[in-house]
């Protein structure tokens, strides 16, 4: 009796030659719809699936492998004799080889336009049902989901007349991760659709975007996995133009730099290290804008990434290339700029579609034994209710410098404290243990430019000791939450000071 394979898939890619090799090691073929037209269109012999189970397809194709005649096939034990008199009792044959892969649904759900019935009818029933059938018995059906892997059984197959068991156990493992996969998005789309905000299991998934050399540092093993269907506006789907490839840190550190430049719509320059920005800058054109970033902190910037949210021109590239840096994002780079940057092999360039919106994702962090899950910190000044409760109001030009800094702030490990002017960062104090000892870092790193500019903090002041500090640096308006007990003793000092002061009711920590 001829050995049977069942091919059934979607994805069609290389699957004429899979099959007429499959006849050529006297396999017989059973088919399904599409997937049988092509494999007869190609003029190889194929039975459908009607003929083995003796039943008709069904419920506009709904129905047509879930049949004993079909899952007998797949899940008996071939060295068990009670199931060998039960297959021949029932006249079931075995299937030593299934090949199927699912309903293209992530396509599906992809499309801008698509339905919820267009959706719901590309959840595909039984093709995972005979994947896992068939995964399941892997000790005697091969099964092959991934087109990649056609040559390898059809090579096995040529050389011994079977697939070797670790082959299998392979194929069946990539086989429960693909459905896995495939179930995943679909709870997710499901999930989104009925508008659960927790629900009782969280099952995600990713793809795997590359494997890396090592993670943050060389004695740790780490990789890349993009999520499927993610944002577009991001590093998981940015394109790399030149230089080496991305480390683990590079990448944390560029997403770091694009989740600041986001903020802006402005020409914008933000320069990032260690995932807090050393330096941003803002002007009429992206080439100011860099200045004023490399001018806020010039040693810092020395290894840096660098986002910026504008084509990068010759005189800017000209600029950049007067810094070792890491990275540099951009909207685009103009062929002058291009030239110039390649010139440095190891410097990575990447383009982003920044006039694509950010998808709205939630924010995982993974803990040991666990996942923690919010939603990512989009709170905005315009967001928020702004009162002003010193004697002094914030002037005009304070006013912009204060949104400037508070854009900044959320972005910035906490503790922490950004010292600005409108159109750029002068001081940043990050990641400290106490409040006062940021606000000393970004002064001091402000130096004589903190007098006439702006703080902004990401938490409330417990002590009046930072609004203290920031007068004698020269400050002269300072933006924060404000909620502490002790909110009226930060009030009197800036009014003793004559400092300006607003409250946003808003905390940005970020740890």
């Amino acid at each position: 009796m001829k050995k049977r394979a069942l091919i059934s898939v979607s994805d069609k890619a290389g699957i004429t030659d899979f099959a007429k090799q499959l006849h050529e090691l006297d396999f017989e073929i059973i088919s399904t719809g599409g997937t049988k037209k092509a494999i007869e269109d190609a003029g190889i012999p194929v039975m459908s699936v009607s003929e083995v189970t003796g039943f008709p397809e069904i419920l506009e194709g709904r129905v047509k492998t879930l049949n004993p005649m079909i899952h007998g096939g797949l899940l008996a034990k071939f060295s068990e004799a009670s199931h060998q008199e039960q297959l021949s009792e029932h006249q079931i044959q075995p299937i030593h080889v299934v090949c199927v892969n699912l309903y293209p649904f992530q396509q599906t759900i992809a499309k801008p336009d698509v339905t919820v019935e267009t959706a719901i009818e590309n959840i595909d029933i039984g093709g995972p049902t005979m994947l896992r059938a068939s995964a399941k018995n892997h000790e005697y059906v091969t099964v092959v989901v991934d087109p990649v892997d056609y040559t390898t059984v059809i090579e096995e197959l040529k050389a011994s007349g079977e697939v070797q068991k670790e082959t299998r156990r392979k194929l069946a493992a990539k086989v429960f991760r693909h459905t896995a996969a495939y179930d995943a998005m679909i709870a997710e789309y499901m999930t989104e659709l009925a508008q659960e905000e927790t629900p009782e299991n969280l099952t995600v998934t990713y793809e795997l975007k590359q494997s890396l050399r090592y993670g943050e540092n060389p004695h740790q093993k780490a990789a890349f996995y993009r999520k499927p269907l993610g944002s577009v506006f991001s590093i998981a789907n940015a394109t790399q133009l030149h230089g080496k490839e991305l480390s683990y840190n590079n990448i944390n550190d560029a997403d770091a730099a694009l989740q600041i430049v986001k903020e802006f719509t402005e020409p914008a320059a933000v320069a990032v290290k260690h995932m807090n920005p050393c330096g941003v800058g803002t002007g009429n054109d992206i080439f100011s804008a860099f200045s004023k970033a490399f001018a806020a902190d010039p040693v810092s910037i020395f290894g840096g990434i660098i986002a910026l949210n504008r084509e990068v021109d010759k005189a800017t590239a000209e600029k950049l290339h007067e810094v070792f840096l890491e990275i540099i994002i951009a909207p685009s780079f103009s062929d002058e700029a291009i030239e110039i940057l390649t010139s440095k092999k190891n410097l990575r360039l990447l383009t982003i579609p920044f006039d694509k919106k950010a998808k709205k994702e939630v924010k995982l962090t993974s803990i040991e034994g666990g996942l923690l899950v919010q939603e990512q910190d989009r709170f905005g000044l315009k967001d928020a209710t702004v009162t002003v409760p010193t004697k002094r109001k914030p002037t005009d030009e304070e006013m912009k410098a204060l949104e400037l800094g508070w854009k900044i702030v959320k972005h910035v490990k906490s503790n922490a404290i950004v010292v600005n002017n409108r159109d750029m960062t002068l001081g940043i104090g990050a990641g400290q243990m106490n409040r006062v000892g940021a606000a000393k870092i970004a002064l001091e790193q402000a130096g004589a430019k903190a007098v006439g500019a702006v703080l902004a903090s990401d938490a409330f002041f417990p002590m009046d000791d930072t609004v203290e500090a920031a007068a004698k640096a020269g400050i002269k308006a300072i933006i924060q939450p404000g909620g502490s007990v002790r909110d009226e003793d930060s009030i009197k000092k800036a009014d003793e000071f004559g400092i300006a002061m607003i409250f946003t009711g808003v905390r940005h920590f970020k740890h």
